[in-house]
């Protein structure tokens, strides 16, 4: 059984409503500016159509990008620093976790109360299901994160060292 196509009952073509949600959510543009950048394409759209537009379809293109991001990222080699520091938020101590590739943008950062296996291990599914898994994961030496690699199969790609995780400190 095929799913029924999300553009059946809409007069404008799915190009024009792709175009539409795409400007919107890829460029810092209001819904007015959308709007004047399409007339002057020709194509006759209100900013609330473009509005419903989006809260319609942006969740639909939004899946099918980070689907291609995530594909395309894991046929390349790259390589995860993992650390994780101490943070002070609302006056209560908490582990900020932090994953950050090998060109030093952080992938992936996330909060726990504690600083141990399951901490861990929900910290890297939700990076390695975001972001795809990487051959090469430096880490210091907690041993929570070996822990949390050897539950999920990527014991050995897991690096350790005293100076091989300091790009991650550094940003």
């Amino acid at each position: 059984m095929t799913k029924p196509d999300p553009f059946r009952y809409f007069k404008t073509s799915r190009e024009i409503i792709g175009l539409a949600v795409m400007m919107y959510v890829r460029f810092p543009l209001s819904l007015r500016n959308v709007e004047d950048l399409l007339h002057e394409r020709g194509i006759d759209v209100s900013h609330e159509a473009v509005r419903y537009w989006w809260h319609r379809f942006g969740p639909m293109f939004a899946a099918k990008i980070r689907k291609r991001r995530i594909e395309g990222m894991k046929s390349s080699r790259w390589r995860w620093h993992l650390d994780e520091m101490l943070v002070k938020i609302n006056g209560e101590w908490h582990y900020l976790w932090r994953a950050v590739d090998h060109e030093g943008e952080v992938l992936e950062s996330f909060v726990t109360r504690t600083r141990d296996k399951k901490a861990a291990l929900k910290f890297l599914k939700k990076a390695t299901r975001k972001h795809g898994r990487p051959n090469v994961i430096v880490t210091d030496r907690l041993r929570s994160y070996g822990a949390a690699l050897k539950e999920i199969g990527a014991k050995h790609r897991q690096e350790t060292g005293r100076w091989l995780n300091t790009k991650a400190v550094c940003v």
